[in-house]
């Protein structure tokens, strides 16, 4: 525990978390609100669905490809000056992209600078978080703002970008993503970072170049699919084997004496491994949902941007309940069995959803099943990141943020490429592919389910301390 934090009043700590929280809330608002302009982006750039597509994968790709080697570099460059890099160079690819003439140019701004902004302030975001709140039920209550900003950005990004779309232009929407970074960018001069940057650390270049690869050409193998299932599986074979050359990296470094990327160490810890693959089911579910249902209402019903937003509504409400009561639901019950009712709920919402709606023409079908989608994904979002934050001391807070967040978005590209491929690949007619989608969908948050099921049930009672990694025994 550093004495800046114990120092810190409560106040002040707040006032903190303020620009942390609404940071948050933007890069997840970038990640959902071009759903509800596909329409309307490829009719003005002369593109086409795929294409918008492929701009809003690369954006998440680019995020989970720089979200480790940006999450060390918080240690050699400092927390604060981190986050207000990578505020500044999302607030440059936003004017980009509202003044893009073509496909290329939005490509450039949105998935490019907005997405490299994202993976540098993002990790500062986890690790000023974890390292100023100590104890269980105010670390809980601090996630529980952020990432409940998370899930209400991803939630609004179409009823929000749908608004301004239709009363203004797509453009406006990026104009909007400006004006926040500005007002983010004021409200962090009052960040404090606890411990100082380490300009000497060094740098582990080759590893940062090898798990960017790997996971770009990973979910590229999952885009090709519609074009060649040949060059899908020689994509995902190359970029598995990456990762693998990435891993015997790491560990030729540690034997060295040098420092990796990531210590291995990260992944001899069961409990954080687990609730890695919680969080990387909940955004590929909760994106992967988003992309589908806004295709199908745009594509198939010809619904416009303000009306797709309107539908997205009731997933917003049920993100919103269920983000207010994480601290509360942190104190009275486990962090394992709030991941467990999430993916329950949710998974019921996506049955709820495809029952309801086939054959109905009427918008109000889509209510409940996004309400329980939203509901479930809400109330997991805090406890999986806790979990994995609270698993290790302080000195690794850089690797474990970075690789935590990478991992939650690499889920969301994995649930809009594979949603978009599914779409895209045509593997039933126009209307039927997007059920398919989601049935797919679901069996993915299964994988989530199955990963919650297999987190120790003697975690500390709600209320208390996590454990350090030394007590936790990684194995």
């Amino acid at each position: 525990m550093t004495a800046a934090a114990v120092q810190a009043p409560a106040g002040s700590l707040r006032r903190m978390l303020v620009p942390l929280a609404l940071a948050q809330f933007i890069c997840s608002f970038a990640g959902s609100n071009m759903n509800v302009m596909i329409n309307d982006i490829s009719r003005d750039l002369h593109t086409t669905v795929q294409g918008v597509q492929v701009c809003i994968t690369l954006f998440l790709l680019v995020m989970a490809a720089l979200m480790i080697p940006c999450g060390k570099l918080t240690d050699r460059l400092g927390r604060k000056r981190c986050f207000t890099l990578g505020l500044s160079i999302y607030g440059v690819g936003a004017v980009l992209s509202a003044a893009a003439p073509g496909i290329g140019v939005l490509i450039l701004g949105n998935s490019i600078f907005e997405g490299v902004g994202t993976a540098l302030l993002i990790p500062p975001v986890y690790i000023l978080t974890t390292m100023l709140f100590h104890d269980m039920k105010s670390r809980a209550q601090a996630f529980g703002l952020i990432s409940g900003m998370g899930g209400i950005g991803a939630a609004t990004g179409p009823l929000i970008g749908g608004a301004i779309t239709t009363a203004l232009s797509w453009r406006v929407a990026f104009v909007f993503q400006a004006l926040i970074i500005v007002i983010i960018l004021v409200l962090a001069r009052g960040i404090h970072d606890p411990v100082p940057a380490d300009p000497h650390r060094p740098f582990d270049t080759v590893g940062s170049i090898l798990s960017a690869v790997g996971l770009v050409v990973l979910v590229g193998g999952i885009m090709a699919a519609d074009q060649s299932l040949a060059l899908m599986a020689a994509l995902i074979v190359a970029g598995a084997l990456i990762l693998t050359g990435f891993f015997a990296w790491i560990r030729s470094r540690e034997r060295a004496g040098k420092e990796a990327l990531l210590s291995s160490s990260l992944f001899r810890n069961r409990t954080s491994n687990r609730a890695l693959v919680t969080q990387n089911v909940q955004w590929a579910v909760l994106l992967g949902t988003s992309f589908v249902v806004s295709a199908y209402l745009q594509v198939v019903r010809h619904y416009d941007a303000i009306q797709t937003g309107v539908i997205f509504t009731a997933a917003t409400v049920g993100i919103l309940l269920s983000s207010l009561a994480a601290g509360r639901l942190a104190r009275r019950y486990r962090q394992r069995s709030l991941i467990l009712v999430g993916f329950v709920v949710t998974i019921v919402g996506i049955i709820v959803l495809l029952v309801l709606v086939k054959g109905r023409p009427g918008a109000w079908y889509f209510a409940p099943g996004l309400f329980l989608i939203g509901l479930g994904v809400g109330v997991m979002l805090t406890p999986s990141v806790n979990v994995v934050q609270s698993a290790f001391p302080e000195n690794l807070q850089g690797e474990i943020s970075g690789l935590s967040r990478s991992i939650s978005n690499l889920g969301s590209s994995f649930g809009t490429a594979l949603a978009g491929t599914i779409l895209v690949a045509g593997l039933a007619d126009p209307k039927r592919s997007y059920g398919i989608a989601m049935v797919v969908l679901a069996f993915v948050a299964l994988i989530g389910l199955a990963a919650a099921v297999l987190l120790p049930a003697t975690e500390p009672a709600p209320g208390t301390d996590a454990p350090s990694a030394k007590a936790e025994h990684p194995v």
